[in-house]
């Protein structure tokens, strides 16, 4: 799709884009409300948010058919600086998200994707499930009998509806029947009109009524990068598999900077910061959506449903929204890792339990993710340094050692013990035929080598230094160190 003039993804299948975007927008409700109450904000706030998400993201956005919203992920990063300082600080916290996420797409940091692995994406996604159901566990607690039944006749029609029609998004029939069954039978639970106002009209402008200062700053910057960073990763990944549902490319720079913008609106328009929403966008996909305007058309629905149907969505109990919430942890959980785990190497299962862990501790979906990128990247740099391999031979009274692998820091001294410097040998031979060195710490390593041997009273040759594949030799050693 990226190969499609931005005019196309406006225009194409009309009929079909609008409809899906309709869709969508009924699957959007139910969890934009449930993630509200996640969040400590009103429903007003999560619902305003993706109107103007999905409006601004069809606009700026850089992956046509892609669904974004005021997703649980943001929310649960967002929620204790919410229930903290208020929500005033959560306006600002999204300003600043945004405003980091324009950064970061104008520095292509995207493409620090390529190094968050396949188990810190499952550890991502299982840190979330878990978090997504721990927060319901309040809203079961202390409750009455009536709740309880409602969450479990909820759940009742969520799964076992779809095996009879998958025409109206299951969550919306949960809400629909619930909602009912309080309005004939009025019973003590509570209902979204606890939670907060509704809107009834179009999002204001506004400004965080906040002094800008240091202390302001340091209580809201560490929530905004962490906010930046979760809703760029998941962005991205729902962008991912936006391209291998549809066999096309977007374009992750612009996804970066269209998100960034869009939060940007959001701050300014009294909002909770969002990303891409997996579940609404597999949905839009699969009724059709494929364009713009889809997107387009599920925010603006979303607005007008909520103006013109919001007495309606006041009477909705909580116990609704709790349903929802468990059977969006359950399906956001990737099962098939806890299987995984006994067949994957052990390393890479304790990467995605260490990310789990981490993210659950904490409650920093960000800080468990950069945990398990490092730990990843730990791990990779201890397998590869395993790999090199000093194999030497003898003979005319010249020793060479024959060096394969990649030297790096992780690897240079492994290099250097395989040497014997007290050798009989008079001339000794490096050769770099098979090795690749790729910092500096490979450099000086190299070079106390051939030091060593020197002064030990050895003739040192290097071979095999190729330009193309030992550059960093040339560049950062001294001409004179070696004789090639």
């Amino acid at each position: 799709m990226a190969s499609d003039s931005y005019i196309q993804q406006w225009t194409q299948r009309p009929v079909r884009e609008i409809l899906a975007g309709m869709v969508g927008t009924f699957a959007l409700i139910p969890e934009v409300i449930a993630f509200s109450y996640i969040a400590g904000v009103s429903p007003a706030v999560s619902l305003f948010a993706s109107f103007v998400i999905s409006v601004s993201i069809a606009i700026f956005g850089g992956r046509p058919g892609m669904i974004s919203g005021a997703a649980g992920s943001v929310a649960l990063v967002l929620a204790p600086l919410v229930h903290a300082h208020g929500l005033q600080y959560m306006l600002l916290a999204t300003l600043m998200a945004g405003g980091l996420q324009v950064i970061f797409g104008l520095l292509r940091l995207h493409s620090l994707m390529r190094f968050v692995s396949s188990e810190v994406r499952t550890g991502f996604v299982n840190a979330l499930a878990i978090l997504i159901f721990s927060a319901q566990v309040p809203q079961m607690l202390g409750v009455s009998w009536q709740t309880h039944l409602l969450i479990i006749i909820g759940l009742v029609i969520i799964y076992l509806l779809p095996r009879l029609s998958k025409a109206i998004p299951s969550p919306l029939i949960c809400i629909i029947v619930l909602t009912a069954i309080t309005i004939i039978h009025p019973m003590p639970v509570r209902t979204i009109a606890d939670l907060g106002a509704l809107p009834t009209g179009l999002p204001q402008f506004t400004l965080p009524q906040l002094p800008l200062n240091a202390e302001t700053l340091t209580i809201t910057f560490p929530y905004a990068l962490a906010v930046a960073a979760v809703g760029l990763l998941e962005s991205l990944m729902t962008a991912s598999v936006v391209d291998d549902l549809t066999d096309t490319h977007g374009t992750p720079q612009r996804e970066c900077t269209g998100l960034g913008i869009s939060n940007i609106f959001v701050g300014l328009f009294g909002g909770i910061a969002g990303c891409g929403m997996i579940g609404q966008t597999v949905g839009n996909l699969r009724y059709g959506g494929r364009g713009r305007l889809s997107t387009f058309t599920a925010g603006a629905f979303l607005l007008l449903l909520m103006v013109v149907l919001h007495p309606w969505v006041a009477r909705v109990p909580v116990a609704a929204l709790v349903a929802i919430m468990i059977m969006v942890s359950v399906s956001t959980f990737a099962w098939g890792s806890l299987k995984d785990l006994f067949h994957h190497p052990k390393l890479t299962s304790l990467v995605m339990l260490v990310t789990v862990g981490v993210v659950v501790l904490t409650h920093n979906l960000a800080a468990g993710v950069l945990v398990g990128v490092l730990l990843s990247g730990l791990f990779f740099a201890w397998h590869t340094a395993r790999l090199v391999q000093v194999r030497s031979t003898e003979e005319h009274d010249i020793l060479t050692y024959h060096i394969q692998g990649q030297i790096f820091f992780a690897s240079a001294d492994l290099m250097a013990e395989a040497m014997t410097y007290t050798t009989h040998a008079h001339r000794v031979t490096l050769d770099l035929s098979h090795a690749r060195f790729w910092d500096i710490t490979a450099v000086q390593a190299l070079e106390k080598i051939v030091e060593k041997f020197r002064k030990h009273g050895k003739e040192v040759t290097v071979c095999g230094l190729d330009h193309a594949q030992h550059g960093i030799l040339t560049e950062q050693s001294d001409e004179k160190a070696f004789t090639i």
